[in-house]
């Protein structure tokens, strides 16, 4: 019988991440064998589940493809993860591919999970899959008109996807805007126009919220012009969000619409389906700019106290990549 031992991250309890071993059993007809070489830390969400902040009404909404356990703890979770098929289907064996999978260094999922990276897209850069597919889904749900002014408030990875998604299929103007100065760079090199001066009064058609901040939702807020949408990318948690509703909400019309990229909207739902919208993410990341996204990259070992310091400090941290081997192709 062909076993193996996989070493997978899981969340003890909040707080307290550890790396277990455990034997994967046999491969079944259906599924491959993937080898990982990187994943990546989703900061926002894997920080409020790291915490223990998944509202009780959300635990099942919040589970993620091939999830163990569940929330608080322990809990085994991530979804972006790019390895090497080393056994399946002789079209995928020995193909690079990307996974919707939580931290772990070799795992069995059904083949129709992995998606294979095209020529172009490198398997350093291809641990952004997941976060594109969420800008992806965001630009459908934004619905954008030609030539309308957008704002998208929070550069953080998936602002500035959503912002240079926005700019690259639309006639519109964009810019993007952060209290935190070095998100300047990566936004330059995204070639999206950026600004740390507060947006309040441009009186957008389009406001992209993504900060994750209660003020930067209050700034989207007073950012919106007559008959505007607010679209709102964050997710919370179980933090309580205060909104001055009582001041311009209803004289300028504003519509806030949630964006969240388990469903994709109703407009789309009749010509893609979830793989062909991660497909469609994939081949994204040809763009070598993207790139500028990746902060910081650490051994899988070190995964447990990274993911620790990472969901405590306010940092500059966009995407932060996890290296399973240490040399790789």
């Amino acid at each position: 019988m062909d076993t193996r031992t996989a070493r997978q991250f899981w969340i003890r309890e909040p707080g307290l991440g550890e790396i277990v071993s455990r034997e994967l059993g046999p491969r079944q007809g259906h599924e491959v064998l993937v080898r990982a070489h990187y994943s990546g830390i989703s900061r926002g969400t894997e920080s409020l589940v790291f915490r223990g902040e998944v509202p009780v009404s959300q635990y099942a909404t919040m589970r993620a493809p091939f999830q163990e356990g569940d929330f608080p703890g322990p809990v085994k979770y991530g979804y972006a993860s790019v390895g090497e098929v080393l056994q399946g289907p002789a079209g995928l064996q020995g193909r690079t591919v990307f996974c919707l999978h939580p931290h772990q260094d070799l795992y069995h999922v059904p083949a129709a999970a992995v998606v294979p990276l095209p020529d172009g897209v490198p398997p350093a850069r291809a641990v952004l899959a997941a976060n594109v597919e969420t800008a992806l889904n965001a630009v459908w749900d934004a619905e954008p008109v030609s030539a309308e002014q957008v704002v998208v408030i929070g550069a953080g990875v998936v602002g500035l996807l959503t912002a240079w998604l926005l700019q690259e299929q639309t006639n519109m103007a964009v810019t993007a805007f952060d209290v935190d100065s070095r998100r300047a760079p990566v936004a330059e090199a995204l070639g999206v126009p950026f600004t740390t001066d507060s947006p309040e009064g441009r009186y957008a058609g389009l406001v992209v919220h993504a900060s994750g901040s209660e003020q930067g939702l209050r700034t989207a807020l007073a950012t919106a012009g007559i008959e505007a949408t607010i679209l709102e990318l964050s997710w919370y948690g179980d933090r309580n969000v205060s909104l001055p509703l009582g001041e311009a909400f209803h004289s300028r019309r504003l519509t806030l619409r949630s964006s969240q990229v388990g469903r994709i909207p109703p407009h789309r739902a009749e010509s893609w389906d979830h793989r062909r919208r991660l497909e469609a993410a994939v081949r994204l990341l040809e763009d070598d700019r993207l790139d500028a996204l990746i902060s910081g990259e650490s051994a899988f070992d070190e995964l447990p106290e990274t993911m620790r310091r990472l969901s405590q400090e306010a940092s500059g941290a966009l995407c932060h990549r996890i290296r399973y081997l240490n040399e790789l192709p």
